[in-house]
């Protein structure tokens, strides 16, 4: 069944979308604005992030990697990671397991 959940502030200029997650798996839509910054943090789920439009500067375990539009990361569980948005921005994430965190299931 498909659930598009609603847009939320996640950050300042940062706003998210999370999607209703199936068993073990989960995605959200992260929109950035020019300059804005996903702080860095660590959990222990597995991540893929999909560039969907602009420039990302990733940061994960203290090494840097720009994704542009097509582009992917994958970020092991317990990396240090954070973003910062060189243009506007668009990213699709995935997570597995569920962020129960970001669902508020804790």
């Amino acid at each position: 069944m498909a659930n598009t959940g609603e847009w939320e502030n996640a950050e300042p200029g940062v706003k998210r979308k999370i999607f209703g997650p199936g068993e073990q798996l989960m995605m959200m839509e992260v929109h950035f604005e020019e300059g804005a910054e996903g702080y860095e943090h660590s959990h222990p789920h597995e991540q893929m992030s999909y560039c969907l439009k602009g420039r990302i500067e990733f940061r994960v375990d203290g090494r840097v990697t720009v994704l542009q539009a097509g582009d992917t990361i994958t970020i092991p569980g317990g990396a240090k990671h954070g973003v910062k948005a060189l243009e506007p921005s668009a990213l699709l994430d995935a997570f597995t397991p569920l962020r129960l965190d970001l669902l508020k299931r804790e």
